[in-house]
C-alpha cells in the first residue's frame, strides 16, 4: 500500500463547517453505516459505486474521503488521485477518530 496524502478529521471539519469553496467530505461507507453514524453535510457515494459516478466529483476539487477507520478511504483515495482528482485526501482515523476528536455526539462503531 503506496503512502497517499492525508487530511485530519479536525481539519476536514473546519472545512465542511466553512463551505469552503471547493471542499466535499466524501462518506464512501456503505448505506447502513450512515444509519449507524454521519457527518451532516458529506457526500455519500457508496466505495462500490464510486467508478459509475466518478463523475460527480469534480477534478479541481479538494475531495476528504471519509470511512470508518481510514483504510477503505486510504484505497480509494489512491484510486481518486489515479483517476486524475489530484485534491484527493484520505481522512485520518475516518469517522471513528471524527467522532473522538470533532464530535463526540456521533456514535462509534
Amino acid at each position: 500500500m503506496h503512502d497517499v496524502p492525508t487530511i485530519t478529521p479536525e481539519e476536514a471539519a473546519e472545512a465542511l463547517g466553512a463551505k469552503r469553496e471547493g471542499f466535499v467530505l466524501l462518506d464512501i461507507r456503505e448505506p447502513v453505516e450512515l444509519t449507524w453514524a454521519a457527518v451532516e453535510g458529506a457526500t455519500c457515494i457508496p466505495m462500490q459505486e464510486l467508478p459509475e459516478r466518478l463523475g460527480e466529483l469534480d477534478g479541481a476539487t479538494e475531495i476528504a474521503v471519509l470511512c470508518h477507520t481510514g483504510r477503505r478511504s486510504h484505497m480509494v483515495t489512491a484510486w481518486l488521485r489515479h483517476q486524475g482528482r489530484a485534491g484527493a485526501r484520505n481522512v485520518i482515523g475516518g469517522i471513528d477518530l471524527w467522532s473522538q476528536t470533532v464530535d463526540p455526539a456521533i456514535p462509534r462503531y
